[in-house]
């Protein structure tokens, strides 16, 4: 019986490792984050180490991809790939030779063999034998060191024929895995069949051999990953027992999938384009195909609320608690916490987390996004006029009271949702609906008239600022009895929205104002 262990010694070390064949799935930035929050709460570290042994699916612009994921959402490494370390090199492709080094251990004390089966071959016994497996029952009839001749072995490879190097994996023995999130698992190691770890046609390891090797020299102390690592996790302990490193192998912790919001599963891109939702935390544009896919950061999702949402996805920090900055989650982090069951990714709380951070910004934190808004929508304003409007906008547009007095919130989740909440600043109303509630309670058979006596009131006034305006306006409408605000919104505005009328005034101008007076006072009559 195997077990795994750990020194309680050694300062905590863990890694997260993508490959770059493409972009970061969402499922791998909650993996990277739990890492992270494991490691600043045990005073620890945090290596970035990038996997890409699997040459053939190398995807350029993947790399820089995933390093502007991490740094955008303020997931920071404190050594690897572009950020030093002394454990280096951190990109698996660059250890070409510390690779060989311990392919040629495992040979040499007969834990590994080489084997030179073709493809062919290999289909014809799959063809010839049910699930067929490449283990102790049948790697005595298969091309391999084992049936061959080492005069034999050492004349293919130097006459350059393909070959591969498998672990031989002992059968009938149990394997137990103590998984800090899981307990112990066993597995039985008859079932496992013998990997390849190394490939002399790109001269690099697998994942297997390359992941045991990395881990060690690099004295990472527990490994934190996905749920569907975990049935490679047996053959991990027979690897650090082949090479006598059982003392320092690391603890496991196999985090439970995320799966789709509908239906039962893996969560995927398909999800997401149907449902219209990223699974990627940046746009992401294929170099082969060209085809462009959603991200976070451009469907304006805030770093800090996608932090949130996806650290309590398979995490429960054991109180009520939802809104929580990354030191709070830091402290609060136990993995022995964590679920063994997926987590269905619901991307409407997503949104809702968006919602509960965007309206705790300051104003001036919405100027980007809000300019980004305005240009889509082949708006030109000025800084100051940003401010203005961010400013009358949290006010009034997020919370606010409607034309019949009852007392709303707007759903504000994306800073593409404040086009249709403050467009009439910038977008004068074409039309009117006439069965829009607020307009027919406001706008009645005299109300073209009062409009037209304040048309002619707002001509005279010099100073159109607030104070100025209200100076005229208020004992006009005292002297009259008129109370114009309601019909005066939706002469300006064209519905029961927005601020307060002397300050959409004071922006909109007096030449604007009269304009649209003028239109509605003709339009509704």
């Amino acid at each position: 019986m195997t077990t795994t262990s750990t020194s309680n010694q050694k300062k905590v070390r863990v890694r997260f490792a993508p490959s770059p064949t493409g972009p970061l799935h969402i499922g791998g930035v909650r993996t990277a984050l739990y890492n992270y929050l494991f490691a600043k709460q045990n005073g620890g570290e945090l290596i970035f180490r990038i996997e890409d042994t699997d040459s053939t699916r190398f995807v350029p612009g993947a790399e820089d991809y995933i390093i502007e994921s991490f740094n955008w959402l303020g997931i920071k490494f404190d050594e690897g790939v572009s950020f030093g370390g002394d454990h280096g090199p951190y990109r698996q492709s660059e250890r070409r030779d510390i690779y060989r080094k311990y392919v040629k251990v495992l040979l040499d004390n007969g834990k590994a063999y080489i084997a030179f089966d073709t493809p062919e071959e290999l289909d014809k016994k799959r063809a010839e034998i049910e699930n067929f497996q490449y283990d102790a029952s049948t790697r005595g009839s298969m091309r391999n060191s084992l049936t061959m001749s080492k005069e034999e072995v050492d004349a293919l490879i130097s006459d350059g024929t393909p070959y591969v190097v498998r672990f031989m994996i002992e059968p009938g023995r149990d394997v137990v895995v103590d998984d800090l999130i899981r307990g112990e698992v066993t597995i039985n190691s008859s079932i496992l069949d013998d990997k390849v770890l190394y490939k002399s046609a790109d001269d690099l390891p697998t994942y297997h051999l390359a992941n045991i090797v990395d881990d060690h020299l690099m004295e990472v102390t527990h490994v934190i990953r996905g749920e569907e690592w975990l049935p490679s996790a047996p053959l991990h302990v027979l690897l650090y027992e082949a090479f006598g490193w059982a003392d320092t192998m690391p603890r496991f912790a196999h985090l439970p999938l995320l799966l789709k919001p509908i239906g039962n599963g893996k969560l995927s891109k398909r999800d997401g384009d149907k449902l219209g939702f990223p699974v990627f935390p940046l746009e992401w544009h294929d170099p082969k195909t060209g085809a462009v896919s959603s991200g976070y950061r451009e469907k304006g999702y805030l770093p800090e609320a996608v932090i949130n949402f996806l650290a309590l996805l398979g995490w429960n920090p054991g109180n009520d608690q939802e809104m929580m900055s990354l030191e709070e989650m830091v402290q609060l982090f136990d993995l022995s916490k964590c679920s063994k069951n997926g987590a269905k990714f619901d991307y409407v709380k997503a949104a809702w987390f968006n919602h509960q951070y965007l309206i705790q910004q300051p104003d001036e934190a919405w100027a980007p996004a809000f300019d980004k808004v305005l240009k889509e929508n082949g708006i030109e304003a000025t800084a100051a006029q940003e401010a203005e409007v961010v400013r009358m906008m949290k006010l009034k547009v997020i919370e606010y009271v409607d034309g019949l007095g009852n007392k709303k919130k707007r759903n504000i989740s994306f800073a593409s949702d404040l086009w249709p909440l403050t467009k009439f600043f910038f977008v004068a109303p074409t039309e009117f609906d006439k069965e829009d509630k607020f307009i027919r309670k406001n706008w009645k058979d005299d109300t073209a008239s009062e409009m037209q006596q304040m048309l002619t009131l707002i001509e005279g006034i010099a100073d159109f600022t607030v104070d100025g305006m209200k100076a005229i306006i208020d004992p006009w409408t005292e002297q009259t009895g008129i109370k114009p605000w309601n019909a005066w919104r939706v002469a300006l505005v064209g519905a029961g929205q927005g601020p307060d009328m002397y300050e959409l005034a004071a922006f909109l101008g007096k030449d604007e104002v009269m304009k649209r007076m003028k239109f509605a006072i003709e339009t509704l009559g």
